[in-house]
């Protein structure tokens, strides 16, 4: 299919504000479903990992049913063109697949350490790595004001973690908070690295080859799901056995499971029309969102001068 290059622009912009949209809703509803009390266990991060790639491959199948006409010979004849007949090409896939796999859990981490804004503002580091990346892999130019505005965001994620002394905490209190937010701002930076690789490079794969972009993330899909099943059985093993894969969902859960997969179908699609760069931009803006939510509504977030 060649895309009109008007609705190409219209599709662009409106997955940039769609994916706006889906990530504050995300961050705000997964540290929500991570601070929630709850009288059984808590829901394994792993598991709704998993649970979300199973979510978007079956999304992703139904869309490529719809691009044959709902024609099941069509699709498996695709399929099998596409992938079993191309497994180098599918091989690529596996790459992004481990390192988006390994992001998403090291994001549950960050939820469950750090507040929404806080967090907000320093997966933002994810443009520098992004641009970055970009120009190494994919020979891409910066103008001086891009560059200029990716310094902004580095000075900005290093005032977010400038340390507050709180009134009334005691020392214990205060030790174990600063040991919570480092390994949250850790977690977060990794995130931003691998987050700011894979992407390049998924964007590398979307824009060399003419296959659907649902069709990839299938396969994409396929090797994130293999990754996630075995992290899930290697750290949570013992506790799926005893209670089970989904212990502990409840709607909440399952509200951060669906989000994370439409974010997946949402990026792909803002990766295939725009670029990695703009998508991390577009992105910022959720933090204003972010930031006014957790300060009025969950109320575990005061701005400081």
């Amino acid at each position: 299919m060649v895309a009109d290059p008007v609705n190409s622009v219209h599709l662009k912009y409106a997955s940039l504000g769609v994916l706006v949209l889906q990530t504050t809703s995300l961050v705000l509803t997964m540290r929500y479903s991570r601070t929630l009390k709850e009288d059984g266990p808590r829901y394994l991060a792993s598991s709704a990992v998993v649970s979300a790639e199973v979510l978007k491959m079956f999304a992703c199948s139904v869309l490529v049913l719809m691009e044959n006409n709902f024609s099941l010979q069509g699709m498996k004849r695709l399929m099998k063109e596409q992938v079993v007949k191309k497994p180098m090409e599918t091989l690529k896939l596996a790459v992004p697949a481990g390192i988006y796999t390994l992001q998403n859990n090291l994001l549950y981490v960050a939820l469950s350490n750090l507040d929404a804004a806080t967090y907000q503002v320093t997966y933002q580091l994810k443009i520098l790595t992004t641009a970055l990346f970009s120009v190494s892999m994919l020979g891409r130019r910066l103008s001086l004001f891009q560059w200029l505005s990716l310094l902004l965001l580095m000075a900005g994620v290093t005032l977010v973690q400038w340390p507050t002394d709180s009134e009334g905490n005691t020392e214990e209190q205060k030790v174990l908070t600063a040991g919570s937010r480092f390994v949250g701002v850790m977690a977060v930076l990794m995130a931003c690295i691998s987050s700011g690789f894979a992407g390049v490079y998924f964007e590398k794969i979307l824009k060399e080859t003419k296959q659907s972009v649902w069709v990839r993330n299938i396969q994409l899909g396929l090797f994130s799901f293999v990754f996630g099943f075995v992290g899930m059985m290697v750290y949570d093993g013992h506790g799926v056995w005893q209670a089970g894969m989904f212990q502990g969902y409840n709607f909440v859960t399952w509200v951060v499971v669906v989000l994370q997969a439409v974010g997946g179908l949402v990026v792909a699609v803002v990766i295939k029309y725009a670029d990695n760069i703009l998508k991390g931009f577009a992105t910022s803006l959720s933090i204003i969102a972010s930031t006014l939510i957790s300060y009025f509504l969950l109320e575990d977030f005061n701005p400081t001068g």
